[in-house]
């Protein structure tokens, strides 16, 4: 995307400094890398990045109408609600395919929105080894709104830790010392002093919480939530004291019930020229004629679970749950970024912070995802170099 840039970057990568970066990040977390890291990060153009930060601000306008809740009642489970839910999405994470439009201008298209935490603590640590280790310009960065390094971490501390003890705060998760995350629960760690706690591990005394840590109790004021419900499922005899739906006296970072309200599920009330155009099944009247331009997705589903890329009207006839399904227009990834062996597709996560009493969220910083297969995501892209999760650096 610019040239100049990637044929610098590429000219002077080498094999060893980026097996010299993947071992540096294993010595500082040890056992915790277990996702690929490309061997690049992303240089993003103004005008791309002017386009993202608009396409954000769509989406989000839809959010904080007064009738979005009332939308979106329907995407919560009876079975999953939680009690005691903010009218703000705490974390919002939006992610954009990067594109050509018919002008052949980059242009950003939405993938997948979510109410729900990611790596927060990661990106931080990862932009930094990227500066380390290979060629960054002077005059791009990771982050957003005026904020440097120092300041996006006062703005994860506002948030998760406020005014109060980082011991109060837990990263809420199911076996955290097995997920494939956990090395942005141990990067979390370090920048903020949050400990990871397993589910089983969390107690109940009446309408409080807390867990137990150098034989001292410790109360639990605030949740980083990191479990999914679907997860739940994964574990059948898990025994737990305290139930997500318990209600107790905690604040939640995010609150459960905007992981379903943000989500696949919002796609169909957005209008926007960065957003491909999205139905529930159910209220179709027609199928479109060129469902070859379209794909399949289950609304209540995670990390592309069930997608189904070739569709017939067969297959859209024979499910019976149609009010669980949404089409959605193809996406074409553009392959944008020039690597040795290839172009390869960008996927690019815009994240956000919504801070109590804020009008709106605020974006901070950015993910991003490199592929070569059909869609981004581990199994799509095995035996390929140059694809794996990075970082965007936008040119300022």
């Amino acid at each position: 995307m610019l040239p100049e840039i990637r044929q610098r970057y590429n000219a002077s990568f080498t094999e060893e400094t980026y097996q010299a970066f993947v071992a540096q990040i294993k010595e500082d977390f040890p056992n915790t890398l277990e996702f690929r890291i490309a061997e690049t990060p992303a240089f993003i153009p103004k005008a791309l990045t002017q386009r993202l930060v608009q396409a954000g601000e769509d989406i989000i306008d839809v959010m904080i109408q007064p009738d979005f809740k009332a939308k979106t009642e329907r995407a919560i489970p009876a079975d999953q609600r939680v009690p005691n839910e903010p009218d703000t999405c705490t974390l919002l994470t939006l992610d954009f395919a990067v594109c050509k439009d018919e002008q052949g201008e980059y242009t950003p298209q939405l993938i997948e929105m979510q109410g729900f935490a990611t790596l927060y603590g990661y990106q931080a640590y990862i932009g930094d080894m990227y500066k380390r280790f290979f060629y960054c310009p002077k005059g791009f960065t990771e982050y957003f709104n005026g904020l440097d390094r120092d300041g996006y971490i006062a703005e994860l501390h506002r948030l998760f830790i406020g005014e109060g003890n980082a011991e109060n705060t837990i990263l809420l998760e199911i076996y955290p010392e097995i997920q494939k995350t956990r090395i942005d629960f141990a990067v979390t760690k370090d920048l903020l002093g949050i400990e990871s706690v397993c589910l089983t591990k969390v107690r109940k005394d009446g309408r409080k919480l807390y867990y137990e840590k150098d034989g001292r109790r410790i109360d639990i004021q605030r949740i980083y939530n990191r479990v999914i419900f679907d997860d739940l499922q994964n574990y059948p005899d898990l025994v737990t004291e305290f139930k997500l739906t318990d209600n107790v006296d905690v604040e939640w970072i995010a609150h459960p019930n905007w992981f379903y309200r943000a989500s696949k599920f919002t796609l169909p009330l957005l209008n926007s020229p960065f957003v491909p155009k999205s139905y529930f099944l159910h209220e179709l009247v027609e199928y479109p004629a060129d469902l070859e331009n379209y794909v399949l997705k289950p609304l209540f589903s995670f990390a592309g679970s069930g997608v189904k890329l070739h569709i017939t009207r067969e297959d859209l006839d024979a499910i019976s749950d149609k009010e669980n399904f949404l089409l959605q227009r193809k996406v074409n990834y553009e392959p944008v970024v020039e690597s040795p062996t290839g172009g390869v597709k960008l996927e690019i996560r815009l994240m956000y912070l919504w801070h109590e009493g804020e009008a709106r969220p605020k974006l901070i910083t950015n993910l991003s995802r490199m592929s070569k297969g059909e869609m981004i995501g581990v199994r799509f892209n095995k035996n390929f170099d140059w694809v794996g999760g990075n970082i965007c650096f936008f040119e300022e």
